[in-house]
Order: C-alpha cells, then structure tokens, then sequence
C-alpha cells in the first residue's frame, strides 16, 4: 500500500539526519510518497516570512502524518518555538516519548534495563506561553490548566498503557503546592484511572520524589503520565538514562487523527553540515510512524519494513557501528548505510 507523508527537514542538522532517515526506510522498502515542507529558520532562509509557513500546516493537515526534524529554537529572545506553534495550529494535544535500553549502547542503566514511555500533555501549562512583564523586573507567567485537556490526556496515557500491554500508569505531579493547578490535572487522572481499574495499575508521585526515584530505580516506571512543562523535563532525563536524544524518538498525536513523528534532540547549529550528526532518533521516529500507519490503515507491510529497521539498527549497534556522540566513528550518512547492510531481505 502507498502512503503520503509529510517531510520536515527541519534547520541545523535536520536535513542531513531526515535525509539520513529517508534513505533508510525507502531501503527497507516502505512505500512513501513524501511531499517536503519547511518550517524554522530554513523555511525564512528559502523566503517565507513565517517560521511556520501556513502551505507546510496545510499539507500535514491534508496528509495527516509528517516525518519532522528539528527545529531552532532562539533562547530569551527572537521568534517563538516552532515546536509549540505546529503542536497548537494542529492540535496535537499527546506526546509520546518511548525510552529503552539498547543492547548496543551501554550506560550505567543497562541492567536490570530502561523501559519507559513519557506520555506528555503537550497544549497548555506553563508552555501556553502567556507572559506578561507587570512591572520593569517583575514578570509573570500564567500556567493553564483546563480539565478538557487533563481528562483527555489522562484517557490518552490510559488507553495507550491498556492497548499496548503496559503494566502501570505513574502520574507526576506537584498538587502538593501547586493546589488548583496541579490539582484539577490530578483529580482529573484519579477520575480517568477508575474508569481503568483492572486493566492497568495507577499510580501518583510528586515530580520532585518522582524524579530521585526514576534515577535511582529506573525499572519501577512503565507509563509517565506528565503536563507540558514536567513531560518535557522528563523526556530528558529519561533519555539521559539510555545515552542521551540521540537514541529516542518522539511522536505527537492530536484530535483529529493528525500524527507528527519526530527527533526530540535540538539542531546542533554546532555540528550542522559536518556530516557527524547521529541520524538514529530520527529513523526511530520513522519506525514510530510506520507502526502507527499499519495501525491505522491496516497496511501489515508497514509493521514488517518497522520490524526490518529495528532489527537493521540494533544489529548495528551491537556491532559498533555508532556515530561519535555513541562513542564510535561513523558519520551520518555512513550510520545509514549499517543499518541498511544490516537489514535482512526475510523478516
């Protein structure tokens, strides 16, 4: 079956990595017709005046799924996040940040192994970005919690944990302070997670406890459950537990069957165009979105070309075939050339 995606290239390294990740599922043999939009600094570089031009919305809205990478995001000043706006103009209200250990990169966290899904809010709380400067030096910045949006997200993590075998649901949290706040998105997941019992075992930590305890025993946490600000700190420091955003991929699902898969990790304007950048979280994405193609139009090609690519990077990577931020020597488009020699023509 032939399926039409949306490809965001993304800034800094985003061209050479979605490039990268192209190559390996056309060579898998995933049958995509990709329709190449912009957005960030490079949309404004070939002459858009937006950073989110309205023709790359429009397209992911007509197509529905979209392979993107990342985005510059100017730190206290300039323009505002990309990554915010396409959630917002799209709605996609759940990310989903799958974290695993791979038998090929070996942190401190190996064993007994990571494997934890972030399930993130990702439209409103302290990223609603509504700012105001009352006063020379003084500024406030209003965190929106709505119960629309608890509920929804709370039935999202719930139903994801349930459909895909997962055991627990951890809530994190800071209700204990932040009483109203907090506690609308807490009282909402308690009376979402009823609805549930028996099914998936729930639990509540406050962030704070939550975050020790993820550190200290990775393996006690199935499905986090996160606002906007708390899921994006947790993304992090999970990643950080399986050797960092090069190795997870990230997806964002919104209300109206709109799906956008992507690389969590930043443009690296460092590294951009010296052909170093690691382009694995990007094919993970990849394979995100060929699993969520199967599962929505029923297409199994796509489940067996994910498998082949799972099974191509891992083999690489237990054979040391890494890019230098995993501690090996290969460039970007040399990691994509493994992987593809890895991949075997029976799945």
């Amino acid at each position: 079956m032939r399926h039409t995606a949306v490809l965001i290239p993304g800034d800094g390294i985003g061209p050479e990595v979605s490039n990268a990740a192209r190559f390996v599922l056309g060579e898998a043999g995933a049958d995509i017709e990709w329709v190449v939009r912009q957005a960030g600094v490079a949309a404004v570089e070939q002459g858009d005046s937006e950073t989110l031009p309205s023709d790359t919305v429009e397209a992911v809205q007509q197509h529905r799924v979209a392979l993107k990478g990342p985005c510059t995001t100017p730190i206290g000043e300039g323009f505002t996040s990309v990554n915010v706006a396409l959630r917002k103009r799209l709605n996609l209200f759940g990310a989903v940040r799958p974290v695993r250990s791979l038998d090929g990169v070996p942190t401190r966290f190996s064993e007994p192994g990571v494997d934890i899904v972030i399930v993130r809010e990702n439209t409103e709380g302290l990223y609603a970005g509504i700012e105001n400067e009352v006063t020379p030096g003084v500024v406030t910045s209003l965190k929106v919690v709505t119960e629309e949006a608890s509920r929804r997200i709370a039935r999202f993590a719930l139903d994801y944990a349930v459909s895909r075998g997962r055991r627990k649901v951890t809530v994190l949290h800071k209700a204990n302070i932040m009483k109203l706040g907090d506690g609308l998105f807490l009282a909402c997941c308690r009376d979402e997670a009823a609805r549930y019992e028996g099914r998936v075992e729930y639990e509540e930590r406050i962030i704070d406890a939550g975050s020790m305890g993820l550190v200290q025993h990775p393996e006690d946490f199935d499905v986090l459950l996160c606002e906007n600000l708390y899921g994006d700190v947790m993304s992090d420091l999970c990643a950080g537990l399986v050797g960092g955003l090069g190795v997870t991929p990230g997806a964002n699902f919104g209300s109206d069957h709109f799906a956008v898969f992507e690389a969590v990790h930043g443009s690296a304007p460092d590294i951009a165009g010296q052909g170093v950048a690691n382009p694995l979280a990007l094919i993970m994405s990849g394979v995100m979105m060929l699993r969520h193609l199967a599962a929505s139009t029923g297409d199994a090609g796509c489940e067996q070309v994910a498998d082949r690519i799972r099974n191509a990077y891992n083999a690489a990577l237990m054979q040391g075939e890494k890019t230098r931020d995993l501690g090996g020597t290969l460039g970007t488009r040399q990691f994509a050339e493994a992987v593809v020699r890895h991949m075997s023509v029976e799945v």
